[in-house]
């Protein structure tokens, strides 16, 4: 069990924050979940689960603050994240890129800014930002995925995301390890024509991986198969 380890997710109404936050409820794991309205709470509210009201695209607020008081938070998972339709150039919203780069980017930012003394008061702290292979340049760059209809907002904010991980990785070299997980093709609102993997499989193997003692920093792994390319 790991009693007494604090989590802190987004995105936690639905979908795989929700499974997280259940998942390591279950496993012991104090965690404060955040999300969007006050309906939500109902439906996540458990032992070892505080809701709390907090949008990524907000200053990180005092209610999350006072909810994590003087505690370590041994794990930031950035789940929460957003898409677009696919849109061929001509037809694109430029709002929706900005949109989506500020909820996939600046919101993970804006989280490990506010909780870095947090994270950094607990031994091994993991920041795990919920990304994509879709986020891959490499990949994209291979024309891997060249079949699929992705959107622009999706494709570019997560690439983005991938940076930032990388960014957050180099500053904090040997004190926080941060690491890009993309969670397998989800059977949630955002995901794909053909996903296959449940949330709760998902929520287990992630809820898993932040047990791992790997002291690599970044990496950018995927939660059905091998680490992958950036």
């Amino acid at each position: 069990m790991n009693s007494g380890r604090l989590a802190v997710i987004t995105g936690a109404s639905r979908g795989l924050g929700a499974a997280l936050t259940a998942y390591l409820a279950d496993e012991g794991w104090n965690v404060v979940a955040c999300i969007r309205t006050e309906n939500a709470a109902a439906a996540i509210r458990r032992d070892r689960v505080e809701p709390v009201m907090q949008d990524v695209r907000g200053p990180v607020s005092d209610r999350l603050l006072a909810a994590i008081g003087a505690r370590p938070v041994h794990a930031l998972v950035n789940n929460a994240g957003i898409g677009a339709p696919a849109r061929p150039l001509d037809s694109v919203d430029p709002t929706t890129i900005l949109d989506a780069v500020d909820v996939n980017v600046v919101g993970p930012l804006r989280m490990a800014q506010a909780l870095l003394p947090m994270l950094l008061a607990a031994p091994t702290p993991l920041i795990i930002n919920v990304s994509s292979r879709l986020g891959s340049l490499t990949a994209q760059a291979a024309g891997d995925f060249a079949d699929r209809r992705t959107s622009y907002a999706y494709r570019v904010s997560k690439s983005a995301q991938n940076m930032l991980t990388i960014a957050l990785a180099q500053e904090l070299a040997g004190r926080v390890r941060c690491w890009a997980v993309h969670p397998g093709s989800l059977t949630t609102a955002m995901g794909g024509a053909g996903a296959a993997t449940a949330p709760w499989e998902a929520a287990s193997r992630l809820g898993r991986l932040l047990d791992s003692t790997d002291t690599a920093s970044p990496r950018y792994l995927s939660l059905d198969g091998p680490d992958l390319r950036w």
